[in-house]
Parts: structure tokens; C-alpha cells; sequence
């Protein structure tokens, strides 16, 4: 099969990956373009960034107005990224080949990890908003929750008011509400406590921040790869932004990382991009991201990450493989 066609299928399922999960896209690229199209993984990693950047903003734009986004937030992780992104950039071309799989392998493993801790979770949340359904129609007085929902005629009221009606807490929050979104900012208190523009309380709240920030940074300087896997769960247990706005802040601080890495590898050189590689893959992952948005619109969310995971698990253990064995 010819390099061209070689490129365009594989950046096309990257693009699908993307569009359907709206993330991971860095991790299945590098080993597509390793493996595959027989790239060097430090280029593989520049040519991934190149996605990772391009579909970011496509993905902010979508973000911009929805109130999901905590921009100085966003800004002010990335912001301690940024020094780690850059040294790691510069030293990513001057790293055995070795090194970088078996790290880019272990990367992969976690990203299995926290993405089938979060399918738990999620199916956790859809167990209690259930329950709390069930408590609320055996002793509320009126209308059952789910009279009231078929009579509204919009689809996904069921669901709404079944984690309002779930047992509360005692501060007032429903026990389901709180796992589905995080705590509210208020309600969380302590050193990691925010206020209502994310800011975070506490030397060891900022401390954590700089720490998740140098992390994140750090990976996506060196291999390649956006980190959105990474920096929600740290935007959420750090500074407690509740889940949707976690992934929306998330994608300035993908993006920030991802131009500040790329740029910083394009500057210092030692980078080979195989135009006949590079153009053809770029383009059908960008293409492909759009037919992504349709795939999950038929399919269900769950499966496809269970799916990915696998791809993901399976990729990992196949590139420890390739350096150990």
C-alpha cells in the first residue's frame, strides 16, 4: 500500500478518534505514524502537535459562549506549563527512541486508566440518579417525577429531575449532582477551595496548580500529545471546576501547551517532517474529526470509549513489547 494512502487512512482514524471522543487524539497519532508510516517518534511528535493544535481551536470555538470556559483559569495553568513544555520540546529530538516509547507506552496505559475510571463514574452517577428517582416518586407528594417529565415533552427532563429529586445532602446539594459535576466551587472549602473565577485559596492549593501545570506541560512538550485526559481530572480535583466547565477550560490549556511546544521544536530544528507524510496525515485527521461528530450521534458514547481503550491498552503493551522484547 502506498505511503499516501498509508497517511490518509491513519490520519482519518486519528481524525474519528478525535471528533467521536473529543480527545486522545495526540496518543493514537504518534504510534500510527511510528509504527505505520515509519516516522521517528520525535517527529511523530511535531506532526501531533500539528493535530492536536488545528483541532483545539476547532474545539474552543465550539466552547466560546457556552459559559463552560474559565479563561484566566485556563490561562494561569498553562502558564506554569509553559517552562516545562518549552525544555522538554527542546531536548524531545536528543532522546533514545527507546525512552520515548517505553514513556509514550506508560502514557497510553494512563490514559486507559483514567478513562475507565471515568466510564465507572459516570455509570455510578446514572445508578444514583435512578435511585434518587425512585425515593422521590415512593414519597413525594403530586405528580410522579416521571409523569411530570413525559408531560414537558423534552427529551432529557427525566434525567434532570431525577438527580434535582435524589436525596440531598447536608449542604443543600444533591448526593448524584455532586458526583455528576464536582463540587460547586463554594461548597467545596479548604486549601483547594476556589472562588467563583477559579482562582484557588492557599499556598497549597497554588502548589498543586503549578504542580499539575509542569506535569502537563511537560508531557506535551515531550511526546507529542495534548494531555486533555490529564488536565481535566487535575482541573477538577485542584481547583474543583465542576465537569463541563473542566473541559472546556481544558482546551486553552491544551492549546496553549500544544502552540508553545510546537513552536519551540520548529525553532530549535533537529525536526524532519516528511511533507509526503506529514500534509496527507494532517489533512484527514482534521477531515476526519468532522465525520467523528457524526459517528457519536449513532453510537454510544460508553462503547466507543470502551473501544478506545482497548486500542489504547493493546497499542501500549505492543510497544513495551517492541522495546523489551
Amino acid at each position: 500500500m502506498s505511503e499516501l494512502i498509508l497517511s490518509l487512512l491513519c490520519g482519518g482514524v486519528v481524525g474519528l478518534a478525535l471528533g467521536a471522543l473529543g480527545g486522545g487524539g495526540g496518543v493514537l497519532a504518534v504510534p500510527a505514524l511510528v509504527y505505520v508510516l515509519g516516522v521517528a517518534p520525535a517527529d511523530a511528535g511535531t506532526t501531533s502537535l500539528v493535530v492536536v493544535t488545528v483541532t483545539s481551536v476547532t474545539a474552543l470555538a465550539r466552547h466560546v459562549g457556552t459559559g463552560n470556559i474559565r479563561w484566566r483559569t485556563g490561562a494561569l495553568f498553562a502558564a506554569a506549563g509553559v517552562a516545562p513544555a518549552i525544555g522538554a520540546s527542546l531536548f524531545a529530538h536528543r532522546i533514545p527512541q527507546a525512552v520515548l516509547t517505553t514513556a509514550f507506552a506508560v502514557l497510553a496505559a494512563l490514559a486507559v486508566a483514567v478513562m475507565l475510571r471515568g466510564l465507572r463514574a459516570a455509570h455510578g452517577t446514572r445508578q444514583a440518579a435512578a435511585s434518587g428517582t425512585a425515593v422521590s416518586q415512593a414519597t413525594a407528594p403530586g405528580p410522579a417525577v416521571g409523569t411530570v417529565a413525559s408531560h414537558s415533552g423534552r427529551p432529557g427532563l427525566a434525567d434532570a429531575t431525577a438527580v434535582r429529586a435524589a436525596p440531598r445532602t447536608a449542604g443543600g446539594t444533591s448526593a448524584a449532582a455532586q458526583r455528576a459535576d464536582g463540587p460547586a466551587p463554594e461548597e467545596a472549602g479548604g486549601a483547594d477551595a476556589t472562588d467563583g473565577h477559579g482562582r484557588s485559596a492557599g499556598r497549597a492549593g497554588f502548589l498543586r496548580i503549578a504542580t499539575a501545570g509542569a506535569g502537563l506541560g511537560a508531557v506535551t512538550g515531550l511526546l507529542g500529545v495534548g494531555g486533555g485526559f490529564l488536565a481535566v481530572p487535575a482541573l477538577v480535583s485542584v481547583l474543583r471546576l465542576p465537569m463541563r466547565k473542566a473541559v472546556g477550560t481544558s482546551l486553552v490549556v491544551i492549546l496553549i501547551n500544544s502552540v508553545v511546544s510546537l513552536a519551540t521544536r520548529l525553532a530549535a530544528g533537529g525536526i524532519s517532517l516528511d511533507l509526503a507524510i506529514f500534509g496527507p496525515f494532517v489533512g484527514a485527521a482534521i477531515l476526519g474529526a468532522w465525520d467523528g461528530k457524526r459517528l457519536v450521534a449513532k453510537l454510544s458514547g460508553a462503547a466507543l470509549q470502551r473501544a478506545f481503550a482497548a486500542l489504547l491498552l493493546a497499542m501500549a503493551v505492543f510497544m513495551l513489547l517492541d522495546v523489551f522484547v
